[in-house]
């Protein structure tokens, strides 16, 4: 990977969404979202564009309170929780893969903690996600040892997430980076996958790609316009695709009692 990109970057890309079972549903939409190195972040305050903020309002922002317990600094929330789960050598950067907010507003179906070893292998990720119900849960992905990004990571599903799916089968995750030329510049993509398998095979397909840039202002202005207001279309599209799979006619699945602790592995 580029040895240059070591501050925050802002991703242009999409999201992909595909529904294999009873009827067949797709859409895919343009996102751009942040990866942020929380170490670095941590031990020297970032100088940000003007037109980004940590922790204040802009027209793009960031804010801790967003993710992990909403109280604790990031870094020592994962840490923490890295540690309780047995794994001691994820002390090297770790990239938080999210959607910043947008005038005030965010809302993230999923993010992604991408723990690093101080060698810069991938030790482990944490998948953060939530729900329209304000319910959140996290899904640790852990091999036991330094893992390769492109290998096939599993955990069982048991949080709600749509009323067009139960609460049962399991989640298949796959996380890829690569380097690429674009305008004479080396830059990165990355893509994650997350795919929802049943007792009869695959149910649905997804993902988010993404192309890695250093955050600038004129990036940030190309996304606001570009995307105008896509936090709040986030969950607008989300809504908009729950009515048109109503319509369909898919089964109807209540919300569950949400379950005692908020990680898995």
């Amino acid at each position: 990977m580029d040895s240059t990109l070591h501050s925050a970057q802002l991703c242009f890309g999409k999201v992909q969404h595909t529904r294999l079972r009873p009827v067949q549903h797709a859409f895919n939409y343009g996102v751009y979202f942040m990866r942020l190195p929380l170490r670095a972040m941590a031990q020297q305050a970032p100088s940000n564009p003007v037109l980004f903020s940590q922790n204040r309002f802009n027209l793009l922002s960031f804010w801790d309170k967003d993710h992990g317990d909403g109280q604790q600094s990031l870094i020592s929330w994962i840490d923490a929780l890295l540690q309780r789960e047995g794994i001691t050598d994820a002390d090297g950067e770790v990239w938080l893969q999210a959607f910043p907010r947008v005038l005030g507003y965010v809302f993230n179906p999923v993010s992604f903690w991408f723990c690093h070893r101080q060698d810069g292998s991938l030790r482990a990720v944490l998948a953060e996600v939530r729900n329209t119900f304000g319910e959140r849960h996290c899904y640790l992905l852990d091999t036991g040892e330094a893992m390769p990004y492109g290998i096939e990571l599993t955990a069982r599903k048991i949080f709600h997430v749509s009323p067009f799916c139960s609460v049962d089968g399991s989640y298949r995750f796959r996380f890829m980076r690569t380097s690429q030329q674009q305008d004479g510049k080396s830059v990165e993509r990355t893509v994650a996958r997350i795919d929802h398998d049943d007792a009869h095979g695959p149910l649905i397909l997804t993902s988010i790609s993404g192309t890695s840039h250093a955050l600038s202002n004129a990036l940030i202005l190309r996304a606001f316009f570009f995307y105008p207001l896509m936090t709040i279309g986030v969950i607008v599209k989300i809504h908009w695709q729950a009515f048109k799979l109503w319509r369909k006619r898919l089964p109807f699945f209540a919300k569950p009692i949400p379950p005692s602790s908020e990680l898995s592995k």
